[in-house]
Formats: C-alpha cells, sequence, structure tokens
C-alpha cells in the first residue's frame, strides 16, 4: 500500500518536492466480538526507505472510538518520524502492545533497480541546489543522453525559458521498446555526466510519450520535428489514424503539450511549421523558434568521434 501510494505522489507532486508514500490497515473492534486479534500495520516509503510497524492491542481494553484514536495517533507518529519532524504525540500504546517495527534501506543501486523492475516509477536526482521557489510544471527534455552535449544543454535552457513556472529536468528511461533495459552501471555512467553539470535528471521505466504523459501529468515535453513527425503518424499506432488521435487526446487531457524545436531531418531542417498537426491536437504543439535555438550536433556523430 505504501508503494502503490508512493507511486501514486511522485506522478502528482509538485516538481521539486520530496514525497513520501504511506499505508495503513488494520482489524479493530467493532460491534460484534472478533476472533482474532485487534491489530493494525503502519508502512511508509521513501526514495531510500520502507519503515514497517505491526501493533497487537490488547483485546476488550477499548472501545472503538479508542482504538480509532489509538491507530490515528501512531500513523501521525509515523509520519513524523519518516519526516524527520519532532513531535509530542502519544499514541496511548501500552507495555504489552510494543510494535513489531522494521526498517529497509535501499542505496541508490537498490532504487535504480526498483525502478528497472518497474516497482517503482522513477527516480529523480536534483543535482542543483535546493529548489526554494514553486513550480507548477516540470518541463522535461527525454533523450539517451550518450553523451550529454551542449545542445541538449542549450536546449533545455531555451524551452524553460518560455515557462516560468516550470522547472527543468532531463528524462532517461531504462526501459527502451526496441532494446534491453539500460544496466544500473551504465544509467550511472550517463547520471554521472548530469552530477558534473548540476542539472537535474529523472531516471523512469517509460519509453513511449503516452506513458510519460501519465507519469508527468501537466508536463511540458522538449522533442524535435523529427519525434513529433513519428507522433502524428499513423504508422506508429498500427495505421490507425482514429488510434493516433484517440491517444494523442488522453496525453492532452493531462496538461501535456510538446515544445518542438527544429531538426535536421534527411539533410534538411524542418521546424513545426512544416509539419501537418491534426486540428484537434495543434495547441498541444508549440514551435521552438529557430531563431532561439537551433544547433544541428549529432549524439552519434560525437560518439565516433571520442570513438564510442
Amino acid at each position: 500500500m505504501s508503494l502503490a501510494a508512493y507511486n501514486r505522489t511522485l506522478k502528482l507532486s509538485g516538481p521539486g518536492l520530496q514525497v513520501m508514500g504511506v499505508g495503513f490497515t488494520g482489524s479493530l473492534a467493532s460491534s460484534r466480538p472478533k476472533h482474532g486479534d485487534h491489530r493494525f500495520y503502519v508502512s511508509t516509503w521513501t526514495h531510500n526507505c520502507l519503515r514497517t510497524s505491526h501493533v497487537t492491542l490488547s483485546k476488550g481494553l477499548r472501545s472503538r472510538e479508542e482504538e480509532d484514536e489509538v491507530s490515528s495517533c501512531f500513523l501521525l507518529k509515523a509520519i513524523a518520524d519518516t519526516c524527520r519532524v519532532s513531535a509530542t504525540i502519544q499514541s496511548g500504546i501500552q507495555e504489552p502492545e510494543l510494535p513489531e517495527e522494521s526498517t529497509e534501506q535501499f542505496d541508490e543501486d537498490q532504487e535504480l533497480q526498483q525502478v528497472i523492475d518497474g516497482q517503482v516509477c522513477m527516480k529523480v536526482y536534483h543535482f542543483p541546489a535546493p529548489v526554494e521557489t514553486n513550480f507548477n510544471r516540470k518541463v522535461i527534455l527525454p533523450g539517451s543522453f550518450n553523451p550529454l552535449h551542449e545542445g541538449h544543454l542549450k536546449l533545455l535552457e531555451v524551452a524553460s525559458s518560455m515557462y516560468d513556472d516550470g522547472l527543468p529536468f532531463f528524462e532517461i528511461s531504462a526501459i527502451n521498446a526496441d532494446k534491453p533495459p539500460l544496466s544500473i552501471a551504465e544509467i550511472k555512467r550517463r547520471v554521472e555526466q548530469f552530477r558534473k553539470a548540476g542539472k537535474n535528471v529523472i531516471i523512469s521505466n517509460q519509453p513511449y510519450f503516452y506513458k510519460k504523459a501519465e507519469l508527468f501529468p501537466g508536463s511540458a515535453f522538449i522533442i524535435g520535428a523529427d519525434t513529433a513527425a513519428r507522433l502524428v503518424n499513423p504508422k506508429y499506432y498500427g495505421g490507425d489514424y482514429n488510434r493516433m488521435l484517440e491517444i494523442l487526446l488522453e496525453c492532452k487531457s493531462t496538461g501535456t503539450i510538446f515544445l518542438v524545436g527544429g531538426r535536421m531531418i534527411e539533410g534538411v531542417f524542418k521546424a513545426l511549421e512544416d509539419l501537418v498537426i491534426p486540428e484537434e491536437l495543434s495547441d498541444m504543439f508549440i514551435s521552438i523558434p529557430e531563431e532561439k535555438f537551433r544547433m544541428d550536433i549529432s549524439s552519434t556523430e560525437l560518439r565516433k568521434s571520442q570513438g564510442l
């Protein structure tokens, strides 16, 4: 339950915020006597720790309302402890009822493995100074970033400048639609580039944009004109135009927009204005003007020049 809550919170949280998932379940006093124990379970999940507690209450000691109060106070204290907030909450638990507790810490490799396995939907790295301003959306540049280069940095900078309420992120999917998942070592190697540059990066497990839209609702995704052309091409939806429209309208319903930069396509520079976008989707696609950004840099060519 706490894991499901953690993933849900990751999707819905504002940019730059630390999040926690909380789970609670129990079997407390009722109007009819219970054969089993009166007990409850509490768990909290953060990016690097799972804490669980199990409390068995003394039967017949309290009314239902009193058991509700005890368990609620225990839950509040567990949340406070996870947040490292000093709290003077007294749960009223007595000595025979001492909780059974466990703590599991996650190191970085375990966190990344959880993403690769689909257990956790993303891991966020905040490498700049802590965020002090409230942002309403993420401005996300997805890619493989192998390697990260000046064109990527400039593109995110220009796109972010178009939205005062947006916090910029790079995003790498650990899962590739056509290749095996990235290894932990490879993810960490690529993340190190962002650490050195002092830039935010998200490691997700979603290679498809319609899934990214679910994962990052209300976000602005930065894409090239070539990617925009593929997004509206029925060929990539089994040749079904209506299916393409349906999927992208679903993305639109989450508040997703696409910021489109010009790209060299088969030796010709093309921008959003050169593409045919269905009228129903036209306000989802926003052009990044060529005069603001144009850098014809190829990661493939960079890798070749560096012997990678």
